[in-house]
């Protein structure tokens, strides 16, 4: 198991800054061109953290052609980032993937997904902490939600975690967007302290790991 090796530095890291703390300072990105989406495409919407960083993780897939910074699980339409922040929205930070399923498989990205976070905290990531912050898969449809849930009792029952895993496996209700700022955040804002800081020794262990994962130079 890679799981408590890898996140033993991701974690470390994620007491220096907060996701929020940056949230005035951001830039008004661009959302990315959807013209490489095709009908063979697949959709995976994960909740793991802070958006700015697991958004980084996830578009270094080789396989995966779009991701979508969000909120899902909630219960107020259209919500902002401030109405999130505010922590009665019911929605978290969460990634709509797109990815090819010819090269990368899901039960690939729940691999990613699981050993990218700790998911044996409630809602709390880090120095993140919050409902918006909480560990969720959102299927599609009845295979990916019995993937997610044999792969999160094999999880489990490996022993891999002192505590149990407390990733919520529910149905897909609603997803929207984030606002553009937040799109592209760390390929965009990689020098802002919380790039430095925490999203690039999270990166930099998250490469190593899955180095025959990612995307070709």
């Amino acid at each position: 198991m890679k799981y408590l090796i890898f996140l033993s530095g991701w974690m470390a890291a994620g007491v220096l800054l907060s996701c929020g703390a940056e949230s005035n300072t951001l830039k008004n990105n661009i959302m990315p061109n959807d013209s490489s989406i095709t009908t063979q495409s697949d959709t995976a919407t994960f909740a793991n953290g802070c958006f700015w960083c697991t958004e980084a993780v996830f578009q270094e897939l080789n396989g995966v052609i779009k991701v979508t910074s969000g909120y899902s699980g909630g219960h107020v339409p259209n919500p902002t980032y401030e109405q999130v922040c505010e922590q009665n929205t019911g929605h978290a930070e969460a990634l709509q993937i797109i990815y090819d399923p010819k090269i990368i498989r899901f039960d690939e990205l729940l691999e990613v997904f699981w050993e990218t976070h700790d998911p044996t905290t409630l809602n709390r990531q880090g120095n993140d902490i919050g409902p918006q912050y909480r560990s969720a898969i959102f299927y599609h449809n009845n295979i990916q939600k019995e993937e997610a849930e044999a792969y999160k009792a094999k999880l489990d029952k490996s022993g891999a975690w002192a505590n149990p895993v407390v990733t919520a496996i529910e149905p897909l209700r609603n997803f929207y967007p984030a606002e553009n700022y937040h799109q592209n955040y760390y390929r965009l804002n990689g020098r802002a302290p919380y790039c430095q800081y925490v999203i690039r020794p999270k990166m930099e262990k998250f490469e190593k790991v899955f180095k025959d994962k990612l995307k070709k130079e």
